[in-house]
């Protein structure tokens, strides 16, 4: 480039920008690029020459093996299960003409709100050893195994229904658009419902099953709750086994291996997905399409069998949300012995929970992380969305996709990354050490979450009519002056419901945390998951209960305030 273009080119960039521009790459290199690459190193070169013996360890470990073995198998089988869950629960309460519809979406919209950690231990309080449920089935049938809720069968119902969540978003937004006018060609040439169903309104439906298809295999390839919780030591799989490995000096070189493994088989399948996507071509033919009415259906014994269904479902989905909520109420006594009687409701664990330091410090700590981590993630999507707004440049597009990195990476390879790189000083951090500091897991979540966010302020700055700051300009306004008072109102709304999400998401977050948390300083999620363990007090139960009551009634309130509104509006 000539010396009067680098001039120009310069010129055109203000110093804000080349300082934000600055700061975003040292992020990059930093905590997205450097930990990832550090992990081959550490696998492969951690003795200072090239090894394999981190491999032949793996092969070598029976207990390791089973957990890849056990990770396939789960994935595989979610892959059946929560398509068939999530697919009948979308006809029903879209699809076909239900009785009571309403009161049924309430029931299978229950994970948007009580997910994670929460839902795996709300699914034990009810079916495990000393669940409300198994207390039941013990008393009806006197030789029935207490012990019965572990192991693979257990981990893949709850993961079942734990996974709709995203068949209740996608799938359902996927049949609305649905063009009616081929169902009634199809009804008037005389097809039966089902034949309609199968041949006709399932096949629109499958580019949106096949990408729920894949996120299914990678959820069930990197579960970690589940698995911990109820896997028993019969039912390992990948992850769990990292954290086992991880926090063992000698197998960090394992944990990195497998962590390696999970992150490989993720690129894999996000690969498949899109260019599955780019060759599909499954867009409605119709110039205008009719709105999607809701079919009854014919077959009267068909009609009953899915009502039944139905209904069958919507008390799986409700018991543990309606028993956490009601003995969230009652005393130790009555959560240890599964019985409810009238005398035993008390708001004791509720005023505990505010009024004693001690029970409400995992909370606050909670709700420290999850401020800060959004806060801080947002302005990061903010600085960036405000360089590719402004400089469409193959620098901005270099940015933009290395923000976009942690999408390809599965949590569990990005906190081992950073485990492995950040347990030393290293230069480029001024010789800090992050590990075994609060500020370690505060970046991780950042990290996470700037895809996701990084999208959708993106798409609000790009709604923008660019008229607008060009007016501010030719008023004398500079450029941040413009950004702060014409540009960031308008993106306001938006920017804040990502920061809503991103504060529910990591409210209760135990996948990530469980990795990097202080062990003086626990969150949420590590304080619900060590609830679940047998030799966890019954005070500490309770507060437990209150503490997943309060999660699930802020993440209604999120949701309701992000969608909600802008469906009635």
């Amino acid at each position: 480039m000539n010396m009067p273009k680098l001039r120009s080119a310069l010129s055109s960039v203000n110093l804000t920008a080349c300082l934000m521009f600055a700061f975003l790459g040292w992020f990059i290199v930093t905590f997205l690029i450097y930990p990832n690459l550090n992990v081959y190193y550490e696998i492969f070169f951690g003795g200072g020459k090239f090894s394999l013996d981190a491999v032949h360890k793996l092969i070598s470990s029976e207990r390791a093996m089973n957990s890849l073995y056990n990770s396939f198998i789960l994935a595989g089988s979610l892959i059946v299960t929560v398509n068939a869950a999530g697919i009948f629960l979308v006809l029903v309460t879209e699809y076909f003409d239900i009785k009571g519809a309403k009161v049924l979406k309430l029931g299978y919209f229950t994970t948007l709100v009580y997910s994670g950690v929460v839902l795996v231990s709300g699914y034990k309080f009810v079916y495990g050893e000393s669940g409300f449920i198994t207390k039941l089935l013990s008393f009806l049938f006197p030789g029935f195994d207490v012990n019965w809720f572990h192991g693979y069968g257990a981990v893949l119902f709850v993961m079942t229904f734990a996974c709709t969540s995203n068949h209740v978003i996608f799938l359902t937004n996927a049949l609305r658009k649905l063009d009616f006018q081929t169902v009634e060609a199809a009804k008037n040439m005389g097809a039966s419902t089902f034949y309609i169903l199968r041949r006709v309104v399932l096949p629109v439906l499958k580019p949106t099953i096949f990408a729920l298809t894949i996120l299914l295999f990678l959820t069930g390839l990197g579960a970690t709750s589940a698995p911990l919780i109820l896997g028993g030591t019969e039912f390992q799989t990948i992850t769990p086994m990292i954290l086992t490995f991880a926090r063992s000096v000698t197998s960090k070189d394992l944990a990195a291996l497998l962590a390696l493994i999970l992150g490989v088989a993720t690129l894999l399948l996000l690969t498949l997905m899109i260019r599955f996507e780019k060759n599909g071509n499954f867009m409605s033919v119709s110039k205008v399409k009719s709105t999607l009415v809701k079919q009854k259906i014919n077959n009267r014994l068909g009609s009953i069998l899915v009502h039944i269904a139905a209904y069958i479902l919507f008390v799986v989905y409700t018991i543990p949300v309606l028993l956490i909520i009601l003995f969230s109420f009652t005393d130790a006594r009555s959560i240890t012995t599964a019985t409810l009687s009238p005398g035993v409701f008390t708001l004791d664990n509720y005023i505990t929970v505010f009024s004693n330091m001690a029970a409400f410090k995992p909370y606050l700590v909670s709700i420290c992380y999850a401020a800060a981590a959004s806060l801080a993630v947002v302005v990061l999507s903010l600085m960036a969305s405000r360089i590719l707004h402004k400089y469409g440049n193959i620098w901005s597009r270099v940015l933009e996709y290395s923000l976009l990195i942690p999408w390809m990476l599965p949590s569990t390879l990005i906190a081992i990354g950073l485990i492995v790189t950040f347990d030393t000083p290293k230069p480029i951090l001024g010789n800090a050490v992050l590990l075994g500091t609060l500020w370690l897991l505060l970046i991780a979540y950042v990290i996470v979450h700037i895809p996701f966010t990084l999208r959708m302020v993106k798409a609000s700055f790009f709604s923008i009519d660019s008229n607008l700051e060009d007016a501010a300009k030719n008023l004398g306004a500079r450029s941040f002056y413009s950004f702060r008072r014409v540009l960031l109102p308008i993106i306001l709304p938006s920017t804040l419901a990502v920061l809503a999400l991103n504060f529910n998401g990591i409210l209760a977050d135990y996948d990530l945390t469980v990795f990097l948390y202080h062990p003086l300083y626990q969150p949420l999620g590590v304080v619900i998951k060590n609830s679940t363990d047998a030799q966890a007090l019954a005070d500490t139960q309770a507060l437990t209960l209150v503490y997943s009551v309060i999660l699930m009634v802020m993440s209604a309130i999120t949701l309701y305030g992000v969608y909600g509104r802008k469906s009635r509006g």
